[in-house]
């Protein structure tokens, strides 16, 4: 009985050896590379997807805050306006080829 119960148990860890190595195999075949670069480059797509919505979504709300305060009469408050009034600044580091001649 003990034999058989020992055998049991090398048939198992065999057949779970044996399918662990034939996975890894088929991942370094020209199919298996292919499948992981199409799974790398959707999550890169749809990283990226998401990344463009997010902006999107912050320039529409940034946007509704500005026509707001437009339509209660308020100024519209430019945080980067003396940096760019600043002689010394200005679009230097923005176009600093434009600069140079």
């Amino acid at each position: 009985m003990r034999r058989l119960f020992w055998l049991g148990i090398g048939l198992a860890v065999g057949v779970l050896v044996v399918r662990k190595a034939t996975r890894a195999a088929q991942a370094y075949t020209p199919a298996g590379i292919a499948g992981g670069l199409s799974e790398s480059a959707g999550g890169l797509v749809e990283s990226v997807r998401a990344f463009v919505d997010d902006v999107r979504i912050s320039m529409a709300e940034r946007e509704q805050e500005i026509h707001e305060a437009f339509a209660r009469g308020e100024a519209y408050e430019d945080e980067f306006a003396e940096l760019r009034e600043d002689p010394r600044i200005g679009d230097r580091e923005i176009f600093p080829e434009e600069h140079q001649r």
